[in-house]
């Protein structure tokens, strides 16, 4: 066990390599190390244990979860189903005040449904979506706050990356946290879509000059995307790319749900059947390399990342600092509903300074029991916690979601981040009124997988 002197060796040493930018696994893996000699006092039994956790995290194959699900919404991201999507649901809501706007948080959402990835909609949709807002006339301030603040949905639906990495850490059923992401992402979906439309209410200038605009925007685009326009895909094109979507959507996420797979088996369902749509599309083998490559490059550092965060948790458990740190909450006199705004505040400052993934790993490991402890729901508290961490990615100065979108658009003139972070704020507000609401209401979040367990059973 540490005394209080070596715990706080081991959390300063993790601190100073992460603030200093020493990479995250390398800054886990030299902590958990050092925690282990501090313990031990000697070598072997710090050799064997990182081994022996090595080894049994490689060897479960739970972490095919990341390159499978990765390649499976790579593979519909190069088909041009992002594209579709937006087009699709764009033509449908001619009727919709701000209707580019709400486009892209729909299609947005529903391209999380396949990516699992919010840097990838925030690309996608900058060169998608900014085109056509700017064309009739919408803020920019406003439209790339859209872009930036809706592409969150991508680490908030299943499947998430985010929720991935939670379930490894914390040994949480991956297929429950991808059920128990649905109702809270398509509540954050219905809280942007009202917000859009009030602005559009409030100040019609940020959306083109509201109605009257419109109008006109209707009129043009029922022109320029009728059959006859040789340029434009035809509806029934747009409508048969949406229904593949839907339908691999609804059968890797319902195969989950009602336990007809696990999350890596419906993971190599859904790439399988993503290839062969974006085959159908036309996608050929130099994009399809372009993809695996792609897919290899991010997931590989990642799978590190958890080799190291499994040791890290370890060493946190098994040295007693989970169980000293419960015991100082507990002490402190401070309510349950206190002590979960403590751990939100943390991870909105570190939001400030790190990425999401390094986040989870840091904070996870040792919040994860003391919520149970204090009697959240696992799933109800992993939920809260993604949208608290994902705040982190629209927040300055790291807001890497901002960044990206500022990266997608160099041709944009006298474009500052500064610009997209104030464009993002409400987003980040109503991230904020969502977590409130699934602490009041955290049968948001269990009522589904809660409802797929009883029907599994039956």
């Amino acid at each position: 066990m540490f005394d209080m002197s070596q715990m706080g060796i081991l959390v300063g040493v993790l601190l100073i390599m992460v603030l200093f930018g020493v990479h995250i696994a390398v800054s886990l893996g030299v902590a958990s190390l050092l925690g282990i000699y501090l313990v031990t006092g000697e070598i072997d039994p710090v050799i064997s244990f990182a081994s022996n956790t090595a080894y049994e995290a490689l060897r479960d194959y739970v972490f095919a979860v990341i390159p499978l699900f990765m390649l499976m919404g790579e593979f519909m991201a190069k088909c041009g189903a992002a594209r579709d999507l937006f087009e699709l649901t764009n033509r449908l809501l001619r009727w919709l005040p701000a209707r580019l706007a709400v486009a892209t948080v729909v299609s947005n959402a529903l391209f999380a449904f396949v990516t699992g990835v919010s840097i990838a909609a925030a690309a996608a949709f900058s060169k998608i979506a900014y085109p056509e807002m700017k064309r009739y006339h919408y803020s920019r301030q406003f439209s790339l706050g859209c872009i930036s603040g809706s592409a969150c949905l991508g680490m908030l639906i299943p499947p998430s990356v985010l929720m991935i990495v939670w379930g490894v850490i914390t040994e949480t059923a991956i297929g429950k946290l991808f059920i128990a992401g649905i109702l809270p992402g398509m509540m954050i979906v219905t809280i942007f879509i009202a917000y859009i439309v009030i602005v559009a209410v409030i100040s019609p200038k940020s959306v083109g000059a509201g109605y009257a605009a419109a109008e006109a925007d209707k009129q043009a685009f029922t022109t320029e995307g009728s059959s006859d326009d040789p340029s434009q895909p035809s509806l029934a094109s747009l409508l048969a790319s949406a229904l593949s979507v839907f339908l691999l959507i609804g059968l890797v996420l319902g195969g989950i749900w009602l336990g007809f797979f696990t999350p890596t088996e419906g993971a190599g369902v859904g790439a399988a059947l993503a290839l062969i749509l974006a085959i159908i599309k036309g996608m050929r083998w130099p994009e399809m390399f372009q993809a695996i490559l792609s897919v290899g490059r991010t997931s590989a550092p990642l799978l590190l990342l958890l080799v190291t965060a499994q040791l890290y948790a370890r060493v946190l458990s098994t040295t007693g600092v989970t169980a000293a740190v419960q015991e100082m909450f507990n002490a402190s006199g401070l309510s349950p509903y206190e002590i979960l705004g403590l751990m939100i505040l943390v991870w909105f400052v570190l939001g400030c300074l790190i990425d999401s993934i390094s986040i989870i790993l840091l904070t996870v490991p040792v919040f994860a029991p003391i919520a149970i402890g204090l009697g959240f729901d696992p799933l109800a508290f992993a939920i809260i916690g993604i949208i608290a961490i994902e705040t982190g990615l629209l927040t300055p100065p790291f807001g890497i979601l901002v960044f990206t979108v500022k990266a997608a658009l160099p041709d944009e003139k006298n474009l500052y981040a500064g610009e997209i972070f104030k464009g993002a704020l409400p987003y980040w507000l109503l991230l904020l009124s969502s977590i409130v609401l699934l602490v009041l209401f955290p049968e948001i979040a269990t009522w589904l997988p809660n409802l797929g367990t009883e029907l599994s059973s039956s």
